[in-house]
């Protein structure tokens, strides 16, 4: 038995929730391509999103990043990992919901800090305060990440195989979007 991927599933949720991860994993159960937004724009920018971010800015950086949601929307189903701000506007929820779906990874706080604090490619996190800057987001960000189409909760003792399995599970109840062959 396999897949069909009739829209592209959006991961989306806070940095460290495991979107690229458990994207990538469910792509290959899926047998369909896994992208990546910050990926394909620091492609087509040849550049770094923190160097984006120090020289454009950050609005600059959500009009490209917008740009490429739609255009990769646009294109042939797959397993498409967001930024973790990508969400946040009203102009890309509307394209993931018209689109495709919205899988939301919804990990707690001290998971998602567990995560994130020894990397220092976050360019959000460059702050006197990382984990209040972390909290601040979380807290911002959740009510609206709960807009979703899906929600999957993390836990720290899951696989990223196990979180794979467990959105393609939910994503299956949408015939819509997934159908098994």
């Amino acid at each position: 038995m396999g897949w069909t991927l009739k829209k592209t599933i959006v991961m989306v949720g806070m940095m460290g929730a495991g979107k690229t991860a458990v994207g990538r994993a469910l792509a290959e159960e899926l047998g369909v391509p896994f992208l990546d937004t910050d990926h394909e724009i620091e492609t087509a920018a040849s550049m770094t999103i923190a160097e984006i971010f120090d020289r454009d800015g950050e609005p600059f950086f959500r009009a490209r990043e917008t740009e490429v949601i739609q255009r990769l929307l646009d294109g042939r189903p797959c397993v498409l990992s967001t930024g973790g701000g990508a969400y946040l506007a009203d102009r890309n929820r509307s394209l993931i919901s018209q689109k495709g779906v919205a899988v939301w990874l919804n990990a707690d706080l001290e998971l998602l800090w567990s995560r994130v604090k020894h990397r220092n490619t976050r360019p959000l996190l460059k702050t006197p305060d990382p984990k209040g800057t972390l909290t601040a987001f979380y807290e911002k960000r959740v009510p609206i990440y709960q807009q979703a189409d899906l929600e999957v909760p993390a836990s720290p003792d899951i696989s990223v195989q196990e979180m794979a399995a467990r959105v393609a599970q939910a994503v299956a109840q949408r015939p819509d979007v997934l159908e098994r062959t």
